[in-house]
Order: structure tokens, then sequence, then C-alpha cells
């Protein structure tokens, strides 16, 4: 009987340390992978790494579109900076955003209201509504620009060569194709 409880005992005592294992962070939805999934950009890891990631691959840029990606820098509130979609643009200096984990851990807001109040109106520096107050957030935050999903870079078109090692200059090689 006392081992049959010891036994119990163990088994209560492993499932619950599988719980506890799993870290609570492990389930919270992040900005980078809801906007790679809202926008159909292709990039990974850290959001303040977006905008280095796409030169070459996207077209970036100062102009909001509906569908880029808005690339918040890096900060001391921000440390892996942020990224947002482009939902609506109302204006030269203002959009609708979509995004997550920005006003609550995990949350997902759509069509929230940001402005541009960079010096030279290239949005730079962005305010973004925060859902506690109800409002444009109280400081403003330093972005890098837009990632165009729609409009990648255009490739080389060059035509393809394939060496061969073949003294005959490949020959057997191009028969094959």
């Amino acid at each position: 009987m006392f081992a049959g409880f010891r036994a119990f005992i163990a088994t209560s005592i492993l499932a619950l340390s599988a719980l506890i294992a799993v870290p609570a962070i492990a389930g919270t939805l992040q900005c980078a992978p809801f906007a790679r999934q809202v926008s159909g950009i292709d990039l990974h890891g850290n959001a303040n790494t977006w905008w280095g990631q796409a030169e070459g691959r996207y077209d970036r840029g100062h102009e909001p579109r509906v569908g880029a990606v808005l690339a918040f820098a890096a900060s001391r509130s921000m440390p892996v900076g942020h990224v947002a979609m482009v939902s609506k643009v109302l204006g030269d200096r203002e959009v609708l955003l979509t995004h997550a984990n920005w006003s609550y851990r995990g949350g997902v807001e759509r069509n929230v209201r940001a402005i541009d109040v960079s010096a030279n109106n290239d949005w730079t520096d962005v305010r973004v509504w925060y859902g506690p107050i109800g409002d444009l957030g109280l400081r403003s935050n330093p972005a890098k620009g837009f990632i165009y999903a729609d409009a990648p870079k255009a490739v080389d078109q060059a035509p393809v060569r394939i060496a061969s090692a073949e003294p005959t200059g490949g020959a057997a090689m191009r028969a094959a194709f």
C-alpha cells in the first residue's frame, strides 16, 4: 500500500514538473511572427533585425503603403525593436497599424492609429496608439522605415551558366538539359 502511494506521488510530481518546466512566455504571441503572417514578408528573428535583413530582398522606403511593415528600431524601451503592418494609409503622416504585443502582452491590435512625428516627415519617429491610456502613446518611438511586401527587388535576369571541370566545355552537361 505504501509503495502504491509513493508511485502515485512520484507520478504526480513528474506530471506537475512538466507543466512547470514550460515557461509562461512560450505561448505569448510576439510581433515578428505575427507581422510575418499578416504581411507575407518572410523575415525571421528579432524585429530590430528586419530592416537589415530586408536589404536586397525587399524594397524599403519611407512612404507608408498598405501591406508594408513599419520596422521600429531598438531603443531602451524596446530593446528588440518592433514590427507592425500598415492596414490603411490615412495621409502622408498618419496610418492604421495591425500588430501584436504592443499595448497588451501577446495581444493583437487591428487598425490602431500611428502618426509620423519626425522632423523630416520620413517616419523615423512615430507615436502609436496605446490601449491602456486610450490614446497615442506618451513617447515617440524610433523607426527605420517601411519594408514593402509587394515589391521585391528585381533579381538579375542574366542566363544561368553551369560550371564544369570537363575539358570539352561541358558538352555532356549541356546535353543533359
